[in-house]
């Protein structure tokens, strides 16, 4: 019974992580990353399709995006689905490619979007914190019931501590490196 909570609890932290690396990738940090794309969607006969199914995405320099769509018709679609998004970015193609330039990034701009990364990485250690107080809620319910002895509490508590401070850790370092990632000109 322990063992499953301590599990389910750690398997929680995981993804919490997992969605932490996915919205940071998705953040545009003045560098091309296929990730920047993932939420943007193309009415393709008359179905909202992700963009990554309908097209190679990639990104052969570190400013710059190319988008190979597999049918040649869907540039256009393609396009102003691009302009439809937030991403602000205008798309450039020659027929068969469409270019995205990431523009460089302000001063201002990188430290607002540090601000955001900080935030987000708050979101994710209160996650991880929340995942750590309802499995020891969980336990206290167990000690109640007489499930469990008041050692085996103490111990499953101090299992979960380490479980989030290694949680948290890993949110530390992976703020850093997206802050550093930011801020580089």
């Amino acid at each position: 019974m322990i063992k499953e909570i301590e599990k389910t609890a750690e398997e929680k932290m995981t993804k919490t992580i997992g969605i932490l690396k996915k919205d940071l990738a998705a953040l545009k940090a003045g560098r091309a990353n296929p990730a920047m794309l993932d939420r943007i969607t193309v009415e393709y006969y008359g179905v909202e399709t992700p963009l990554n199914q309908l097209a190679n995405i990639s990104a052969p320099e570190p400013r710059v995006m190319t988008i190979q769509p597999w049918d040649s018709k869907t540039i256009g679609l393609i396009e102003k689905a691009i302009l439809k998004s937030d991403l602000g970015i205008t798309p450039t193609n020659d027929g068969k490619i469409i270019r995205l330039v990431v523009p460089q990034l302000t001063e201002e701009r990188r430290k607002e979007l540090v601000k955001v990364v900080k935030k987000m990485g708050e979101e994710a250690k209160v996650a991880v914190r929340n995942t750590r107080r309802d499995a020891i809620d969980s336990l206290k319910k167990l000690k109640k019931d007489n499930k469990i002895t008041e050692d085996e509490l103490k111990k499953s508590e101090d299992d979960m501590q380490k479980c989030t401070d290694k949680a948290i850790k890993e949110i530390d370092k992976i703020l850093e490196s997206k802050e550093k990632e930011i801020m580089e000109v």
